[in-house]
């Protein structure tokens, strides 16, 4: 097997965290952003991973991701883009800085990144981890939603702006795991809400993700992980 090294954002727990235990576990090199330090981050660390500290909530905080980068003189064969925030209008009484936060985290981040990633990588994967509500919509988290879509795009533009030697490609899920104070009453609805009722965990990301990586011939697609939503 080719050792490989991954860049991967928002590592830190949850979806992040398995797939930066997935490629450690297979042998490859990671670096990985999180925000928080948590024990996942040191374990990680533990691991042999190259965690760096990052704030996306402002430009500042993304160039000097960048300028970190940069001093490594790294080459890259992946960039997964995980590095996400689920805010919603009913949690601030700033809609207008929540939308720009969601744009922020979501949609410029990943472009100031994708924009320098030319000089890190001659050729692999960019991987967008987009959602279920960039093609639906969502009246609760309208702001979030629409970061989501923001990110679909940017899957097809850079896929057209790196070809042929860098696949850009998204993977968009819906429900894929529960947080831990989910109480049964919600976590029966979220079921209702898909046909197959499944809360697959984080390896169906992780499972798409070598999906992407085995193909030769995808770019500027995305991969819908909704248990079937769109058919209810």
């Amino acid at each position: 097997m080719t050792k490989k090294h991954f860049l991967i954002t928002g590592a830190g727990q949850r979806i992040g965290y398995a797939l930066a235990c997935h490629f450690l576990h297979q042998g490859h090199q990671v670096t990985l952003s999180y925000r928080t330090e948590r024990p996942q981050v040191a374990d990680l660390r533990a691991r042999g991973a190259h965690c760096l500290q990052a704030d996306f909530s402002s430009d500042e905080g993304v160039y000097a991701f960048i300028t970190s980068l940069d001093a490594m003189h790294p080459t890259f064969d992946t960039v997964i883009h995980n590095a996400s925030s689920w805010d919603s209008e009913t949690q601030s009484q700033d809609i207008a800085t929540l939308f720009d936060n969601m744009m922020q985290i979501h949609a410029k981040t990943p472009y100031l990144i994708d924009m320098a990633v030319s000089r890190w990588m001659q050729q692999g994967d960019i991987i967008h981890l987009t959602d279920y509500v960039a093609q639906k919509g969502s009246a609760k988290h309208t702001a979030y939603a629409t970061s989501k879509a923001a990110l679909e795009n940017l899957t097809l533009s850079f896929a057209q702006k790196l070809a042929p030697h860098i696949k850009v490609n998204s993977i968009s899920p819906a429900l894929i795991m529960f947080n831990e104070g989910d109480d049964d009453a919600y976590r029966d609805k979220a079921r209702r809400k898909s046909i197959l009722g499944t809360v697959p965990g984080e390896q169906e990301v992780v499972n798409a993700c070598e999906f992407i990586l085995a193909s030769q011939h995808m770019t500027g697609q995305s991969i819908k992980l909704d248990g079937g939503r769109h058919l209810i």
